[in-house]
């Protein structure tokens, strides 16, 4: 029988001694904040550290890709505590956050319950997160870290109440995206190196894989026979010409047709399967996102062999 390690649980601060100078320093790098938006299911992009808001400051303000969200999040390598939750709250107010972040090694019960509240009586507009950080080893290696969600928000409540005022066809969307979110959570191979963003009314949802340079995005059309899956690159045309001379070869590989696009400073490839119209077979949807999610996979697997 193989040999098995022992995990141990190692001390936050024998490896981050000062929050502000070591912590924040290491959770604002690219790949640290990437991988938090990937435990809370948010592609999340640094604006800068230690943002003024008044005479205080908070820790990291960043923002949501795609939707341009703004973020708050505050460090605490400690127990929570009333002073870090009034922070929060007056962090974002001051810099006009829709998505709160507050980071701690243990959350107490009061403030679970504190988050749990605001997230019950907030709209669907914002949310509140309270995450706890560990470090762990195997036979004395170098620490790991893992982001431990305690509280965040009720998408799916919160998405039925602001649904009232949507139109016929953004409540299919929503719920289109609803039953994408639970088919994704429970594929293990979508799952495993990727998150499903929450759902909304767009026809299209973002899929992190890892840079802030460029995101997959898959896509529903209301009145067309098909559905969809991007490579989408913000501004560096580079990236997008060199993905464009392989499109036939990944569209081959997804079953789909390709769709090359250069924009002002966008770029990409789409690629579209048709005979699929979510809007006249609700019957289909599982189908289609199955679709979707092994496309994803495999678009996602391809993207990173380029070595972009």
């Amino acid at each position: 029988m193989r040999e098995l390690g022992t995990i141990q649980q190692c001390p936050l601060r024998e490896v981050w001694k000062n929050e502000a100078r070591d912590f924040t320093t290491w959770l604002a790098e690219e790949e640290n904040i990437v991988a938090l938006g990937d435990a809370m299911g948010v592609e999340l992009e640094l604006i800068e550290t230690e943002s003024s808001v008044g005479s205080f400051s908070a820790d990291i303000f960043a923002q949501e890709i795609g939707s341009g969200r703004k973020v708050v999040i505050e460090n605490q390598l400690e127990d929570t505590n009333h002073d870090h939750l009034g922070k929060i709250i007056t962090y974002a107010a001051g810099k006009d956050a829709e998505l709160i972040v507050w980071i701690v090694a243990r959350a107490r019960d009061e403030h679970k319950q504190a988050i749990e509240w605001l997230n019950q009586h907030t709209d669907s507009e914002f949310g509140f997160f309270l995450i706890e950080i560990e470090l762990w080893t195997i036979d004395g290696s170098n620490p790991a870290p893992r982001f431990n969600i305690i509280e965040r928000p009720n998408d799916w409540a919160k998405s039925v109440k602001a649904s009232e005022g949507y139109s016929e066809t953004e409540r299919l969307r929503l719920q289109y995206w609803q039953r994408y979110n639970e088919l994704a959570i429970a594929d293990d191979a979508f799952s495993r190196v990727m998150s499903p963003h929450k759902p909304s009314k767009d026809h299209w949802t973002n899929i992190s894989i890892g840079s802030s340079d460029y995101h997959l995005a898959l896509t529903t059309y209301t009145n067309e026979d098909k559905i969809g899956i991007e490579f989408y690159v913000k501004e560096d045309q580079n990236i997008g010409k060199a993905v464009h001379s392989h499109a036939e070869r990944i569209a081959e590989i997804l079953g789909a047709e390709p769709v090359p696009f250069m924009a002002t400073k966008a770029s990409g490839i789409r690629f579209f399967k048709k005979g699929c119209n979510f809007k006249k077979h609700p019957e289909k949807w599982d189908e289609y996102i199955q679709w979707q999610l092994d496309a994803a996979v495999k678009l996602r697997r391809e993207i990173l062999n380029l070595n972009l």
